[in-house]
């Protein structure tokens, strides 16, 4: 095919051989298939700002930090180079927590490099060879739903000991190869011990997991995970073996009001997105 544009730096650095095909196209960004040498791997081309439909909020900045002040000031007033910066920070933290995820045992994609707004990657594959499918694509028994569910499960727990929460968790970033469910798409990735909202992003996206697996193993809806994790975790009790139960016990402290308007109004967004996608995918 064509090089795309945003590829062509790639191809002239010789990071590229050749673009093979388009794999998909998100909110965030472009995947394509690319050969480097006698390897097949993916690039996944960021998209713009105004581009982009994933909103930025605030929740998913906090915590990241430029060290040089002229940047950080630019930023705030959000000039064109502070624009340029923060692009640069929204890319460079999906690499970062590849590469830090990767390294706790974490079933992510191996990263190789990121350059011009464009990470270079590994290709999940299944066993046949071909691209490996989203969850959401994968028709799941009620034994190997429970699987994949503690399975996964266990990659948050992985996650989490690595100071990693994925943020926008669910059947959509998660690909199944022949060894099961490999976690991707990690640009909104936040810092478990910088950002205020950590606990409750940590619970949406174990409540995700529940929802879908749910949908066979009725059982785990409503089940307590998220809490249970986040519990063991600021107690100093969580390892990635834990025993867990899918249940707390019934807080005794007063509701945080604004908390739960806040966690509304971005489950609300979430799920907008989700019904867009599903949509797309029956398309």
């Amino acid at each position: 095919m064509k090089t795309p544009k945003r590829l062509q730096p790639l191809v002239d650095e010789g990071l590229i051989d050749e673009v093979m095909r388009q794999l998909m196209s998100g909110k965030e960004a472009t995947v394509y298939v690319v050969r480097c040498g006698d390897d097949i791997r993916c690039a996944k081309v960021y998209k713009d700002a105004t581009e982009r439909s994933f909103h930025q909020a605030v929740a998913y900045q906090e915590g990241r930090r430029v060290k040089n002040s002229r940047q950080a000031r630019a930023m705030e007033k959000g000039t064109k180079f502070g624009r340029k910066m923060a692009e640069e920070v929204w890319q460079n933290a999906e690499v970062d927590a590849l590469y830090r995820l990767a390294a706790a045992g974490v079933r992510v994609p191996t990263p190789f490099i990121c350059f011009e707004g464009v990470l270079l990657m590994e290709l999940v594959t299944a066993a046949d060879g071909n691209a490996a499918p989203r969850l959401n694509d994968v028709e799941l028994s009620a034994e190997q739903a429970l699987l994949f569910h503690a399975a996964l499960l266990r990659q948050v727990v992985l996650m989490l000991l690595a100071g990693v929460i994925h943020g926008d968790l669910s059947e959509y970033n998660i690909l199944v190869d022949e060894h099961g469910p490999v976690i991707i798409d990690l640009p909104q990735a936040i810092d478990a011990a910088g950002s205020s909202v950590a606990a409750s992003m940590l619970e949406r996206d174990v409540t995700n997991l529940a929802n879908f697996f749910g949908a066979v193993v009725p059982e785990l809806l409503g089940s307590q995970y998220g809490k249970e994790i986040w519990a063991l975790y600021e107690a100093g009790l969580l390892t990635p073996d834990v025993p867990l139960t899918g249940r707390v016990a019934a807080p005794t402290a007063p509701a945080d009001v604004d908390g739960v308007i806040r966690e509304i109004a971005i489950a609300r967004e979430e799920e907008e997105e989700r019904v867009r996608l599903k949509m797309e995918a029956q398309s």
